[in-house]
């Protein structure tokens, strides 16, 4: 396949400009990211495997934001402001709607899990637009975040049976176990 992928509106650099849209996408995305976790490090007391993972993830991401940042400036380009307030809104939204629940250690385990998942999509797309548009020199720093992205998910998926464990004794033993 080749970068002049075309589309219904015949723009001959197809690949290159969703590629560049994609990258501000993923921005925002890691801007929600940092967001998330910090609501939740602000709350944490009684899961110290989870702060511990949370405070590495966090240091990646900040990373990783910085490497976009050098892949859209590559191109003369910047992050999207409008979507890095939205994703961090909703970043913050999202922390909060979990911190009503009884078990709000579980739900913010959950929703990471699944973001982390969603991330890791993210980036594979993003390699083969990289690909695409002929960027094979952002393919490295991509990968590096895609790898991440693939160790936090596969911690939070290892740490999933314990946690439940962890919370479980908690709540028996009349403790506080939500958070």
């Amino acid at each position: 396949m080749s970068a002049s992928l075309q589309t219904s509106s015949g723009s001959p650099n197809a690949a290159l400009e969703i590629y560049i849209e994609g990258l501000k996408n993923a921005h925002a995305l890691e801007k929600q990211a940092t967001q998330l976790i910090n609501r939740q490090l602000e709350r944490l007391e009684n899961y110290p495997q989870v702060e511990q993972l949370l405070r590495r993830h966090l240091g990646e991401t900040e990373q990783q934001i910085a490497r976009l940042d050098e892949m859209l400036a590559s191109f003369g380009e910047e992050h999207s402001t409008l979507k890095d307030l939205a994703t961090s809104l909703t970043g913050n939204l999202a922390a909060l709607g979990h911190t009503v629940m009884g078990d709000e250690i579980l739900k913010n385990h959950f929703a990471n899990h699944a973001f982390e998942n969603f991330e890791i999509a993210s980036y594979m797309s993003l390699i083969t637009l990289a690909e695409l548009s002929q960027r094979g020199g952002h393919v490295a720093a991509l990968k590096t975040t895609l790898e991440e992205e693939r160790r936090t998910a596969q911690a939070l998926h290892d740490m999933t049976g314990e946690l439940t464990r962890m919370y479980v004794s908690r709540t028996a033993a009349g403790a506080k176990a939500d958070r």
